[in-house]
């Protein structure tokens, strides 16, 4: 049985209509250059102020932090939550999206690592009945990591399928970061070094793992 995974806060809504484009990116920027400082995430007041942005624009583009902060982290992401790509083989799609990716998730490193302070964080309000705004959720990288494996999806059996895809996960995000800077004190080049190294054994793992099961049906149904 296939478990549900978490849906993460939706992006914010389009620049509502009466703000300028330059103004809604100005706000954007602003937010996340406060988190890189601060390393906590910023009211719509501290976002407005720091940009120079009246108060009721701000609440205009963003009607609570919640969406706020969806928005910072989809405009830290990037391209990477459309990522698309003309390789046919699945793991050279993986590959392909971790070196992609890896630029972007090192640069706005800081506002990811604060997005999952606060997903954490609100996580436990949440279950204690604590929380009166609708929490923030992470999860693209269930959707991002779908499409590059695609070409996987229908080759593996859909246990292995999904035991692939789940731990992948654990390698795909800002997390191998804290894990592998904070705790084993290694630069981005090794971060990134290691990342594919497990990638890789993983989708090389899934499909010895597929081969065998076939193998074994096949025995069976020769006898």
């Amino acid at each position: 049985m296939r478990s549900r995974p978490v849906t993460p806060t939706p992006d914010s809504p389009n620049k509502p209509e009466g703000v300028k484009s330059a103004t809604f990116k100005l706000l954007l920027d602003s937010g996340i250059e406060l988190m890189r400082q601060t390393g906590c995430a910023p009211t719509i007041s501290e976002v407005a102020k720091y940009s120079g942005v009246s108060r009721a624009t701000a609440y205009r583009c963003f009607p609570s932090k919640e969406a706020m902060l969806g928005a910072m982290v989809s405009q830290s992401l990037g391209p990477m939550r459309t990522f698309a790509s003309e390789k046919t083989q699945g793991k050279e799609r993986v590959i392909e999206l971790l070196n992609r990716s890896f630029p972007r998730l090192a640069k706005h490193e800081a506002t990811l690592r604060t997005a999952v302070q606060i997903s954490l964080e609100q996580q436990a309000l949440a279950k204690a009945g604590m929380i009166k705004e609708k929490p923030y959720r992470r999860g693209h990288r269930i959707h991002i990591l779908d499409k590059a494996l695609e070409p996987l999806n229908t080759k593996l059996p859909k246990d292995i399928y999904l035991q692939l895809h789940k731990a992948l996960s654990m390698v795909y995000g800002v997390e191998i970061f804290i894990v592998m800077k904070d705790i084993w004190n290694d630069k981005n080049k090794h971060v990134l070094d290691t990342m594919v190294w497990m990638a890789e054994a993983l989708i090389d793992s899934a499909i010895r793992q597929a081969n065998v099961r076939i193998n074994s049906d096949k025995t069976k149904d020769s006898k």
